[in-house]
């Protein structure tokens, strides 16, 4: 039997149950035969849609915004029937637990009248608060831009640069987006911020160079006083689809960096850059991608060749996990890191100052927004496009600005 028959079998089993549950809840609720199989049909749209998608979808096309939105819509209805099946199957766990207690006690005991009923309602309810927001996500909240501001204080920052402001964005994703006015206007808040310095942190399209052709126009238009800068993020490698040979996959790496001069920002490659003002100066690193487990290709010490130990310093690296396990403790001593590359998974939950939360942390110890250890910073982005998910719920896109200090 092939390996991937039984997965599929126990898949199936799943999603089967789910139906099951869910269906009864509409059942349970209302009498109306329109609504209850509306209901159902939509459900199988849904995963025939996106059973399609996946049949027909090449690893040489590149992540289509069709195969985003397929997946969407499979999230849309799936992640609120789960709500369901939470509250329902707890109901049924109650039930049978009465059950045996009535058994073992030889005592009956009724269940209360129209208690399903209300259960399934109350689940219906709370489904429904997913249910809206992954359609508010993939409508609006991936546009829902969000400018996050911090104000960092140094010690050892050069006296010119207090009050040195630095605007960061990450993954912008461009072969996922659809609507121009929407990012023009993302574009023009980013240049609202009028910082000395715009620093970008990877991932500028989703595999191919030329899903950046229709933007150019618009992120051309970035300002800063200081001037742009960039690195590369694990998607501009080009990995993550099928090319027709080895050379054409090396053609389309060479045209992703040549993307970055044409917006005018100075690619680093394991590189860096000083920054000057009134005679002083920081330094600016940038590496190539490096990831726990994948796609290390960032070189930290090539960057740092030519660099001071007691210079100031900033390093731009795509993934966090570099800063988690080569970074941070580096006796180098990089007081500011700034990487991307999570997207807080696109969807959360963050009450500012209060609580937060996304799956994304059981993944990256630092997954989104400013972390301090050893007295130096991280600031991981939560991105300014989206990828894979059409959408974003809860974890909106990012702007960051930071100003730094003298302490």
């Amino acid at each position: 039997m092939p390996r991937w028959v039984l997965p599929l079998i126990i898949l199936t089993v799943i999603v089967a149950l789910v139906e099951i549950y869910s269906f009864q809840a509409f059942k349970t609720v209302s009498k109306n035969k329109l609504i209850r199989y509306s209901f159902l049909l939509i459900s199988i749209a849904v995963y025939i849609n996106f059973f399609i998608t996946i049949f027909t979808y090449s690893r040489s096309d590149g992540q289509t915004p069709q195969f985003q939105m397929a997946m969407g819509l499979l999230l849309t209805v799936s992640i609120p029937k789960l709500v369901l099946v939470f509250v329902l199957f707890g109901e049924d766990v109650y039930r049978w637990i009465l059950k045996l207690i009535s058994a073992i006690s030889s005592t009956e005991r009724q269940p209360l009248a129209g208690r399903r009923k209300f259960i399934s309602q109350l689940a219906l309810g709370l489904a429904a608060i997913p249910f809206a927001s992954f359609i508010y996500g993939i409508i609006q909240g991936k546009y829902n831009y969000k400018v996050l501001k911090y104000q960092l204080s140094f010690k050892d920052l050069p006296d010119a640069f207090d009050g040195y402001t630095i605007t960061q964005i990450s993954d912008i994703h461009s072969g996922s987006f659809t609507n121009k006015e929407k990012i023009q206007y993302g574009v023009d808040l980013i240049n609202q911020q009028k910082s000395d310095v715009l620093l970008f942190t990877g991932d500028i399209v989703n595999n191919k160079a030329d899903e950046m052709d229709d933007w150019i126009d618009v992120f051309d238009k970035l300002e800063a006083k200081q001037g742009k800068y960039s690195i590369l993020g694990n998607h501009d490698y080009g990995d993550y689809m099928d090319w027709k040979n080895p050379q054409e996959k090396i053609d389309n790496f060479q045209a992703v960096k040549e993307i970055h001069q044409k917006i005018g920002f100075d690619l680093l490659l394991d590189e860096h850059r000083y920054l000057e003002k009134d005679g002083q100066k920081i330094a600016l690193l940038g590496v190539e991608n490096w990831g726990k487990g994948f796609n290390q290709a960032g070189d930290l010490q090539k960057a740092a060749a030519g660099v001071r130990k007691e210079d100031f310093k900033i390093l731009m690296t795509h993934d966090p996990s570099h800063w988690e396990y080569k970074v941070k403790q580096d006796d180098f001593n990089y007081q500011l890191t700034l990487s991307g590359h999570t997207h807080g998974l696109q969807m959360g939950i963050e009450i500012p100052g209060f609580f937060r939360w996304s799956p994304s942390k059981y993944v990256y110890k630092q997954w989104a927004g400013l972390y301090q250890e050893f007295d130096r910073y991280i600031n991981v982005n939560r991105g300014f496009g989206y990828h894979a998910f059409p959408g974003r719920v809860g974890i909106w896109p990012e702007i960051t600005v930071i100003e730094l200090k003298k302490a």
